[in-house]
């Protein structure tokens, strides 16, 4: 179990009460006398996020309880809202003493939002815990918030700590853990394998690019392949990019840091699938054999790629990969990276767009999405903008003129590779949380991997 969890039935957890205006009056009939004086005297008042601590019977010291207030039961939810209960709480072990609008979502929400990065400065260092609710499978809320956690720690490591090997050495790590196999093209290796977009991209860093093939899973199950965008650091190449956008470039393998998190979903659920993760591994660098505007290369699918921005390399090893997974005919290809500003700009940090030809599937990505509190946005896959990446030297640019549409344009250039697959799901996420929100701290964010799971889950679940 998740250490932020215990067994229901612990001793004596201190109860939280979920409270709003309407029932704020019939929660004040189940407490003491002494505990309304206080919450009076206090001046408490049930708004979504306010709280107050009760002290204990008699005199005692010890903490009685906790008021919590939550939304109206017609108003939106904010389903993370929990999630602030951690920062909030002194030390102790706590239980739901009653129902708040979704048990399950509070108790991930409890977890998420406990969540430091401590590798580099000390953490407060407050145990907080929660007695798993009645009726929760603690178990599956514990793997989800473990992979979350997986995938939040590696956005948030610097890339001096964080390159293409150590991002191998983290997909070694959790494959050793669910008995995983893993396989790695390095170096000019990739081009004898037939990588090349992947090593163009990285060839001009001094650690070198890879592709790291993760398997598990019995070879007769159903394949499916999760394909994550492992860029550790991004300058843009020789269309460098202004130190401002290249700020939070460590966050550029948010892609493979969430395809690692839902890999670990898959594992530790034991779903009856046959997993394949493919991660391509660069650091796009500054040197003199960099790649350049208007070179052109031949890539795995045997598409010849003109090089119209050095910055849209994302596409390029993600396309590589995709070509790879597609080779295997699999039941669905699902791809993710921090692709596009122009998925930022249309929908914001938190909503990230996802793409899909496959229209059944698009409609239960959406209902897992509003399902999970993992907020996805379905964009088309606007065919007649395929034209504005042709090539008059190539088969195809990786960038279109003119610069709109650009998250469509990533995607259309992404499905070039795709052929063979049943279903093809394409994910254009952050991966960062830029201020600290109920469940969601300020930093590395993984988003689409809880909904991928819940759909996974339902398809695939033991």
């Amino acid at each position: 179990m998740h250490p932020m969890f215990v067994a229901s039935g612990t001793a004596q957890p201190v109860p939280v009460w979920f409270v709003n205006a309407a029932g704020y009056p019939g929660l004040r009939e189940q407490l003491s006398s002494a505990a309304i004086a206080f919450a009076d005297a206090a001046g408490f008042e049930p708004k979504p996020g306010r709280h107050l601590l009760l002290p204990g019977e008699n005199g005692s010291g010890a903490l009685g309880g906790v008021l919590f207030g939550i939304e109206a039961d017609d108003a939106p939810k904010d389903w993370f809202l929990p999630g602030r209960l951690p920062g909030l709480l002194p030390a102790g072990t706590y239980r739901f003493g009653n129902a708040p609008h979704d048990t399950r979502l509070a108790a991930l929400a409890f977890a998420l939002g406990a969540y430091r990065f401590t590798r580099y400065r000390a953490g407060d260092d407050k145990p907080v815990r929660l007695a798993m609710p009645e009726g929760i499978d603690g178990d599956d809320v514990g793997r989800i918030a473990e992979g979350v956690t997986l995938a939040r720690d590696l956005i948030n490591t610097p890339a001096n700590d964080m390159g293409p090997a150590e991002l191998d050495e983290a997909a070694r790590q959790l494959a050793a853990r669910h008995g995983a196999s893993v396989r790695t093209v390095a170096g000019d290796e990739l081009i004898a394998e037939n990588f090349p977009l992947i090593h163009a991209v990285g060839a001009a860093s001094s650690r070198a690019p890879r592709l790291i093939d993760l398997r598990w899973g019995d070879a007769d199950a159903p394949k499916i392949t999760l394909v994550g965008k492992g860029v550790c650091f991004d300058t843009g190449g020789l269309d460098l990019k202004p130190d401002s956008a290249m700020l939070l470039m460590k966050k550029d393998m948010g892609g493979a840091a969430a395809v690692l998190a839902l890999a670990h979903m898959i594992m530790d659920r034991g779903l009856k699938v046959r997993l394949r993760v493919l991660i391509p591994a660069v650091e796009n660098s500054v040197a003199g054999n960099a790649f350049r505007p208007s070179d052109v290369f031949r890539s795995r699918k045997g598409l010849n790629v003109e090089i119209g921005n050095t910055d849209a390399e994302g596409r390029l090893v993600l396309a590589d990969a995709l070509a790879a997974a597609d080779e295997e005919s699999p039941e669905l290809i699902v791809d993710m990276g921090t692709l596009t500003g122009a998925a930022r700009v249309a929908l914001g940090p938190e909503l990230p767009p996802y793409y899909t030809d496959d229209e059944t599937l698009a409609a239960e990505v959406a209902r897992h999405a509003a399902a999970e509190n993992d907020p996805l946005w379905r964009l088309p896959l606007w065919q007649r903008y395929d034209q504005n990446i042709d090539s008059k030297v190539a088969d195809v640019n990786n960038v279109a003129a003119g610069g709109m549409a650009g998250s469509i344009i990533c995607a259309l250039f992404l499905k070039r590779f795709v052929s063979a697959a049943k279903s093809w799901l394409h994910f254009d996420i952050y991966a960062w949380t830029p201020s600290s929100k109920p469940g969601r701290p300020e930093g590395g964010e993984c988003q689409a991997a809880r909904a991928l799971y819940a759909l996974l889950k339902q398809r695939y679940g033991r």
